[in-house]
C-alpha cells in the first residue's frame, strides 16, 4: 500500500492529518494536471480544491486495483471534465477538444501506471543477489544482447542464459511477495 493509500486510510479511520498529508503530496501535481485540461492555472487550483473536498466530505471508497495516485487523479479528472461540460455552456468547448482531453488524460493514467509498475520492479531487483540484479540491468534497461553481457560479467554466453533465466523467475518471485498485480 503506497503512502498516499495509507494516509487516506488514516483519514478515513479519523486522523485528520492523514488528509493533510494527501493534501501536501498531491496538491502540486494535481493542479498541473488538471491545467492540461482547462488551461487556466487559477481554475486549476480550484478544481484541486474540489477535487480534495470531494474525498473528504463524499469519503469514496478507494479501490486498489490502481494506486492511489491513479485514483485521485481520476476524480481530478472527472472533477475537471464535468467544469468543462458546465462551462460550456457559456463558453464553447467541442466535443472534439473534450475527447482529445480524455485520450491524453489516458495516456498519462497509462504513464502513472508504467512508471509505478517500473518502480515496483526497482525495487523489487534491489532485494536480488547482485549477479541477477546486474544481468536484468545491463540485458533490460541498457539492453545489451547476451553476450555482451557476457564479456562486461566475464561470463559465457550460456551462463549469461542460464543467469537471466534464473533472475527472471527470483523477481516474478519477488513481485508476488510484494503483492505486485500483472496487467492482462
Amino acid at each position: 500500500m503506497d503512502t498516499g493509500a495509507k494516509n487516506y486510510l488514516r483519514y478515513l479511520e479519523g486522523d485528520d492529518e492523514g488528509i493533510a498529508d494527501i493534501v501536501r503530496e498531491y496538491r502540486e501535481g494535481l493542479i498541473f494536471f488538471l491545467n492540461g485540461y482547462v488551461k487556466n492555472i487559477y481554475t486549476a487550483e480550484e478544481l484541486t480544491e474540489d477535487t480534495f473536498f470531494k474525498i473528504m466530505v463524499k469519503k469514496p471508497r478507494f479501490n486498489r486495483s490502481a494506486s492511489f495516485k491513479t485514483w485521485l487523479y481520476t476524480i481530478g479528472k472527472n472533477t475537471a471534465l464535468d467544469y468543462l461540460r458546465k462551462s460550456s455552456k457559456h463558453t464553447r468547448v467541442s466535443e472534439e477538444e473534450l475527447e482529445k482531453a480524455a485520450l491524453e488524460q489516458a495516456g498519462f493514467e497509462r504513464g502513472i501506471i508504467r512508471d509505478e509498475n517500473m518502480l515496483a520492479v526497482h525495487r523489487a531487483m534491489d532485494k536480488l543477489p547482485e549477479q541477477y540484479r546486474q544481468v536484468l540491468h545491463l540485458t533490460f534497461f541498457e539492453e545489451l544482447d547476451n553476450g555482451e553481457a557476457a564479456e562486461i560479467m566475464q561470463k559465457t554466453k550460456r551462463q549469461i542464459e542460464m543467469l537471466i533465466y534464473r533472475a527472471k523467475q527470483a523477481l516474478k518471485a519477488q513481485l508476488e511477495k510484494e503483492g505486485f498485480e500483472y496487467e492482462e
